[in-house]
């Protein structure tokens, strides 16, 4: 089935292959760039600095291959600049209201960094360190293990957390995202890939033409700063339902608050089956996706905060609009909502999850 190499030579198409390259440094360490090919020409691309999926190149209904996602072609942007593009998300991913929260009677601080709440884990989450990489082979498909050792007291948070995540591209075009972690004391998790997509191709354009089904009919509403506020709603009859393939733009634009507070979909919506948890169209090329998990929830978010002030990996300005994102996740804020399903991470326990995004065409 081929053998791991190094450099910058291509992987072919007709055969598996892992590739590595080197792409800059940070003070932390070196950066490599792994390519992971399957028998199909299918294509995803890896940065060992924050687990980033820089790029997954797959075909439309004619055949022809093209990126789907959003991304740099440089360490230095992802470094200074990236709203999160591909990472590994956490410790805790999206939001803690104030950046606070109490476990066991103790009272934590962790950095606030988005407005007055904390997202995505602080200033210096997962997604800003370099990880240890492992090129590996899961039942004969390319696959890269990440790990990562974040130290207790790490942006405030409590316990060791040691962190391992492996992306599998396999036989059937799939992306599959296993996550595990443990910890030496008690304290809180919530991983998840933040990779923008764009089906139409990444520097293209808008992505209000999607066509998005959610195989959810409850959310959880936010206040003005995207914090939940512990009311748990259902999506019949507002802007938010997807139970129906709807085009992401059919309704972007409507006069309903949740959508004002995010300027667009930011939001967490309740997951009632794993067997297809989202599945998303783009209708000129025919390509599709779904997305299946074990977690409790997906945050659908269609980059609202890209102002066109960043230039990715074809050269072209990303605006708003310009991709969507589907986070399997937990609730935002659990840790001060007991009523949300737990994000406690204790001794002796191992958070375990899988998330598989799959591509194909459609007719």
């Amino acid at each position: 089935m081929g053998n791991i190499h190094t450099g910058r030579r291509p992987a072919p198409h007709g055969s598996v292959m892992i590739t590595k390259e080197p792409w800059g440094s940070t003070p932390e360490g070196e950066v490599e760039r792994y390519t992971l090919a399957n028998e199909r020409g299918t294509v995803v691309r890896v940065l060992t600095y924050g687990g980033i999926v820089q790029s997954i190149e797959v075909p439309d209904r004619d055949g022809n291959r093209a990126n789907v996602a959003l991304g740099f072609d440089n360490l230095a942007d992802y470094r200074a600049r990236s709203p999160y593009f591909g990472t590994i998300t956490g410790r805790y991913a999206n939001r803690i209201a104030g950046g606070t929260f109490t476990l066991d009677g103790v009272r934590y601080q962790v950095p606030v960094n988005d407005g007055p709440n904390s997202l995505h884990g602080g200033t210096v989450g997962l997604d800003k360190h370099v990880w240890q990489a492992t090129p590996v082979r899961e039942d004969g498909e390319p696959a890269l293990a990440l790990r990562h050792v974040s130290p207790a007291g790490d942006q405030g948070y409590p316990g060791t957390l040691r962190i391992a995540v492996t992306y599998t591209l396999t036989a059937g075009d799939a992306l599959r995202i296993d996550y595990q972690a443990t910890t030496d004391a008690p304290t809180v998790v919530n991983l998840t890939n933040h990779t923008y997509f764009n089906l139409a191709g990444e520097g293209t354009g808008s992505v209000y033409d999607h066509v998005v089904y959610l195989d959810a009919d409850r959310y959880t509403p936010v206040d003005e700063t995207l914090i939940p506020t512990g009311e748990i709603a259902p999506v019949d009859g507002t802007p938010l339902d997807f139970t129906t393939p709807t085009p992401i733009g059919a309704r972007i634009r409507d006069n309903f608050p949740q959508l004002l507070h995010g300027t667009g979909y930011d939001q967490n919506f309740l997951l009632r089956s794993t067997t297809e948890a989202a599945r998303v169209v783009e209708p000129v090329t025919g390509r599709v996706l779904t997305v299946h998990t074990d977690q409790p929830a997906i945050q659908f978010y269609t980059g609202n905060f890209l102002t066109g002030a960043l230039v990715g990996t074809s050269g072209h300005a990303y605006r708003q609009g310009d991709a969507f994102a589907l986070e399997t996740q937990h609730f935002p804020d659990s840790p001060n909502h007991p009523e949300f399903p737990s994000t406690v991470l204790r001794p002796g326990e191992i958070h375990r999850t899988t998330t598989v995004y799959r591509f194909g065409t459609g007719e």
